[in-house]
């Protein structure tokens, strides 16, 4: 089997290095985090308040350049999600200039390569609409003109499972919309202490260069283009899929938009693992992140990452033992 042997991989491990000098403890999310900025996906991240969603994306944003590409497109823009929130807020507005008696069109902070959207699920659905239309058409429309988005154009979302007062929750056809839906543990007890020793001293800027917008894009086609998928392996995530929805503690199953949005995944976690294929590995580590938010379970079922997991099993078996003799 081929090897990564590409150059770009490096770009991938400078990302990794600069969010790592930032955030400690969560490596395992960054990863998955780069995994879908390179397969051109979205992320929604679920933990409670202080855990380091809102650091997380922020060293992302700030790992990456935005020189030499759009002007007045910001590289990091963050948005909190209040519930007296209007949909113009996100994507702007029409504002009339008096002196040129017209109107003209005022850029709203979805207007940026990488958004973090703080709190998803506390502003109403009319606002989330708004934001999940322009995270799958990477446009907006505003008096019938459309604006483009940017090409690189990345959502990390948060909310918090807990605080239930004045929320929103996002139903199943708008989660489905998220590539990923990372719970983020407790870091390690090396990793708390490490971050209160250093919490209120002076820390060294990252001194590691930025990587450009124009990079991350270049690689996505990389991943997209050279990284092999056997139909084997589209065969067994097809199968798990339909596992997945015969099974009777699921009210509804995961969406063909899922299996579209595995097979980049499952290319760009290959890359990252430094291979040029994707292996039966892959699916078993991303099957629960994958399709886990996209299930309805039936009543007196709690954890979707079991169904997953149970549904992965037979095919991930015959896929490895086709993998194997081929």
């Amino acid at each position: 089997m081929e090897k990564s042997t590409d150059p770009n991989i490096e770009i991938v491990k400078l990302l990794q290095s600069r969010m790592r000098y930032d955030v400690m403890g969560r490596d395992n999310v960054i990863d998955l985090i780069l995994v879908a900025l390179l397969a051109d996906g979205h992320v929604l991240l679920e933990d409670f308040p202080g855990s380091g969603k809102t650091t997380l994306a922020k060293a992302l944003g700030e790992s990456i350049s935005a020189d030499g590409v759009e002007e007045n497109m910001s590289a990091f823009r963050r948005m909190q999600f209040t519930p007296d929130l209007l949909p113009g807020d996100i994507t702007g507005v029409m504002v009339f200039d008096p002196e040129a008696n017209q109107f003209y069109f005022r850029r709203g902070p979805i207007f940026t390569h990488i958004a973090l959207v703080d709190e998803i699920n506390r502003t109403s659905p009319k606002v989330q609409s708004a934001l999940l239309e322009s995270m799958g058409e990477k446009q907006v429309t505003i008096d019938n003109v459309t604006h483009k988005l940017s090409d690189l154009f990345f959502v990390i979302a948060t909310q918090n499972p807990l605080d239930a007062v004045g929320t929103y929750p996002l139903p199943i056809a708008q989660l489905d919309r998220f590539m990923f839906k990372i719970r983020m543990t407790n870091i390690s007890r090396s990793a708390e202490l490490e971050v209160i020793r250093s919490w209120g001293r002076p820390r060294e800027k990252c001194q590691m260069p930025q990587v450009t917008v124009q990079q991350i894009l270049e690689v996505r086609q990389i991943v997209r283009n050279k990284v092999a998928v056997a139909d084997s392996v589209m065969e067994c995530l097809v199968d798990i899929i339909r596992t997945i929805r015969e099974d009777p503690r699921c009210l509804q199953g995961a969406s063909t938009r899922s299996l579209v949005q595995a097979v980049p995944a499952l290319q760009a976690y290959a890359f990252m693992k430094g291979r040029m294929y994707v292996a039966a590995s892959d699916i078993e580590d991303l099957g629960e992140p994958l399709f886990s938010h996209r299930l309805q379970l039936a009543p007196g079922v709690g954890d979707a990452g079991v169904v997953v997991r149970d549904a992965m099993n037979a095919p991930l078996h015959r896929l490895s033992s086709t993998l194997l003799h081929s």
